[in-house]
């Protein structure tokens, strides 16, 4: 059993309370985290600014060949870990037993986070659309066209406010250490493992213990967060959105409502697109923003519903140290359940079939922990009332729609992986507001380039850009 510290701007400090990571199985006390009190977080904000202040010292380029260096630690390193050590097959197998994510699935996850810090020279110059990063550091320079330009940091660390459900949202604060930004992280209760290995990482890499804080604990401490730091990164649900919606200094992260559209054009030749639509589904244990929870078109939605249910519907849960394993656990006592209830509620429903029925029961409880296999619902209308419903599972809706009436009733969504060759509708796509992410074409919902910014651009988050005029001709 580990114990992890709370961090105070990189000084460890053990808390008389403590929570407790449990093994999702056998209940098993995997780590005991020092509990942080708002208090705390208020009296140690003072020492905030010191992070971006040891940061900007050490030249950005210096920065992003630290950060390649840290992730080789975290991909392959034995890290100290609180009171004790940490290897990579030790990180893989805790944060299973506490997430409920299959092993190769968390090992999966390490890969990304390695491949980002690994690539941070390629991402930053792409965030920041070909900058000379030293900008970000003096605050203005001169641009390539000759033009100088500013850029203002709004605030000294950023906050994050980090799930317990899906280890692969890291990627995302990745890119702050090498922009001067300091960290201030408040873990999930059952997903404490990746901040502390990656702060270890950059810590024995070169970044000063002075950049980075982790202060754990519970729902008070995430708004704490929030309210002092001057940037905020928050993972919640349609709840924690619109209690930040319009808030500038909170970046939230939600639900996705990630979806596919079959153009008219291509719709007769679905059973060509079966297979993406299914990996865009499940991969991943559909635990991601960027799982499709819906497909839309304007015919043959029943046989689609149907060839889902077939390939989705007899995958079974297996353990989680089962190198097939394509099902993450519900951790927390009754979730599963409750989340089973509110589907199987709506079945009844005129136009709504339950396509995956033939293939057992969805709901498998055990003893501390639940699944939900796969779930296909078909809808012969928009207006059925889970016609645009996202769960955390393998779980998707087919939408029987006129092409005409998809922009006007898919509503928010992450990512659009819009299949057609059709040019008029493709401008509609471009232009609907209420997409993020559009791709155009046979890809994957899942499929992210990462030289491009995902649900907001870091940078512009991160940095105001203003006028700026100076008579200092060595600009």
């Amino acid at each position: 059993m580990l114990n992890l510290p709370i961090l105070r701007w990189g000084r460890p400090y053990t808390s008389l309370e403590q929570d407790s990571v449990v093994h999702f199985l056998t209940g098993k006390t995997l780590a005991k985290v020092s509990q942080a009190n708002t208090g705390l977080l208020g009296r140690d904000m003072r020492l905030a600014g010191r992070a971006r202040d040891v940061l900007a010292e050490i030249p950005i380029p210096q920065l992003i060949e630290i950060m390649k260096k840290a992730g080789d630690l975290y991909l392959n390193g034995t890290l100290r870990m609180g009171d004790g050590e940490q290897s990579p097959d030790d990180f893989a197998r805790q944060q299973s037993a506490s997430t409920g994510l299959p092993e190769h699935m968390c090992k999966g996850n390490m890969k990304k986070n390695h491949f980002v810090l690994h690539h941070m020279d390629q991402i930053l110059d792409c965030l920041t659309r070909g900058l000379n990063l030293d900008i970000l550091t003096r605050g203005y320079g001169t641009e390539s066209r000759g033009v100088v330009v500013s850029y203002q940091t709004q605030s000294p660390v950023l906050g994050l406010v980090l799930p317990s459900n899906s280890p692969g949202v890291h990627t995302l604060w990745l890119p702050v250490i090498p922009m001067q930004v300091g960290l201030l992280l408040k873990p999930g209760p059952q997903e404490p493992w990746t901040p502390y290995r990656m702060a270890a990482a950059f810590t024995e890499a070169g970044i000063p213990k002075e950049a980075i804080a982790i202060y754990p604990g519970g729902g008070d401490m995430g708004a704490e967060v929030v309210r002092r730091a001057g940037r905020s990164m928050i993972f919640g649900g349609t709840a924690t959105v619109e209690r930040y919606k319009g808030d500038p200094r909170v970046q939230v992260h939600g639900p996705g409502f990630s979806k596919i559209l079959l153009g008219d054009d291509v719709v007769d030749q679905w059973e060509k697109y079966i297979g993406l639509m299914a990996d865009s589904v499940y991969l991943n244990s559909g635990r991601g923003c960027i799982n499709c929870s819906g497909v839309w078109a304007s015919r043959h939605t029943k046989e689609i519903a149907q060839a889902l249910a077939e390939r989705l519907g007899p995958i079974e849960a297996k353990p989680p140290e089962d190198p097939e394993a394509a099902l993450a656990a519900f951790t927390i006592p009754g979730a599963a359940k409750a989340i089973w209830n509110s589907i199987a509620g709506k079945l009844d429903e005129t136009g709504v079939t339950h396509m995956t029925a033939p293939f057992g029961p969805r709901l498998i409880e055990m003893e501390r922990c639940g699944y939900l296999r796969p779930t296909v619902i078909h809808c012969d209308s928009p207006d059925a009332g889970l016609a645009n419903t996202e769960y955390m599972y393998p779980y998707v809706t087919v939408v029987e729609c006129p092409q005409s009436q998809m922009l006007r009733n898919i509503g928010p969504t992450l990512v659009c992986s819009a299949i057609t060759n059709d040019a008029q509708w493709t401008r509609q796509l471009i232009d609907a507001t209420h997409i993020d992410r559009l791709n155009v074409g046979a890809i994957p919902t899942i499929k992210l380039d990462w030289l491009q910014p995902h649900e907001g651009n870091i940078v512009e988050f991160l940095f105001r850009p203003r006028a700026f005029q100076t008579l200092d001709i060595a600009v």
